[in-house]
């Protein structure tokens, strides 16, 4: 069963634009977006402070090892990096299974990384990436390196979503539920194409704004009601019509 998806450009789509203004008005737009978002990030790391110490302080007493993780991700030109985040699994877990993505339920995650996890904290070290410009405040999530030459042989857009930095928070993010199929896959990256596509002001502040309403608990469908989001997958790709295919499971991209 094959699945379209949708990307609505809108009424300030970029019909009749030449590529070369295109090229210049994102530039422009990136190069504003870049010195905005230091300013902000270090604000938020500045107020949040507090806050990580005494989250660093919980993970160190509930479980062994570091409390703060890092991990190589791919950045904008497939350039790697490390990103930081608070640890919610058990120390070196993958240490017998090599890589793998995270699962509903993962029986790796610790009870205070659950915690972690639906409150979104443990991405609050992420701040420091913006600032040393690894990240952007919003884009597309980052990958491990481990798993992006499977996902671009069964993706052929894959690559398009490394044209520029990943981000914290993306359109993909607060509007689809977490992966469990390549069909999944395929919806977070036509949003995350989509939003290189349309990227501006505006539509930043809508993804900060989804954010927020995710983090308080709002639904996926009503985020994008209510701040009118471009990027929803075509009819197709509903998760009846996923669960009704035969989709890739995740776990089949492992490393071998």
């Amino acid at each position: 069963m094959s699945l379209t998806y949708h990307c609505d450009l809108g009424e300030n789509a970029r019909a009749g634009r030449d590529d070369a203004w295109l090229r210049e008005e994102a530039a422009r737009f990136l190069c504003y977006k870049a010195a905005a978002e230091i300013v902000i990030a270090s604000v938020l790391l500045l107020l949040t402070a507090p806050l990580m110490i005494l989250l660093i302080i919980l993970v160190r007493a509930t479980s062994r090892g570091p409390a703060i993780f890092k991990q190589v991700r791919l950045g904008r030109g497939g350039r790697p990096y490390h990103l930081y985040k608070i640890r919610t699994m058990a120390h070196d877990c993958e240490r017998l299974t090599g890589p793998q993505w995270s699962t509903a339920k993962d029986p790796r995650v610790t009870r205070l990384g659950r915690f972690l996890r639906r409150s979104h904290l443990d991405e609050l070290p992420q701040l420091w990436n913006v600032i040393r410009r690894d990240m952007s405040l919003v884009g597309p999530r980052p990958e491990r390196p481990e798993f992006v030459a499977k996902l671009e042989r069964e993706i052929p857009d894959y690559r398009e979503r490394l044209s520029i930095q990943p981000g914290i928070t993306g359109l993909a993010q607060i509007q689809l539920p977490p992966d469990e199929g390549m069909d999944d896959v395929r919806r977070k990256v036509a949003c995350d194409i989509c939003y290189i596509e349309q990227m501006s002001p505006i539509l930043d502040l809508k993804i900060l704004l989804g954010t927020a309403l995710k983090v308080m608990g709002s639904s996926f469908e009503m985020t994008r009601r209510v701040l009118n989001l471009p990027g929803v997958a075509g009819p197709d790709a509903s998760r009846d019509a996923r669960d009704a295919a035969e989709p890739s499971l995740i776990t089949q991209l492992q490393p071998a």
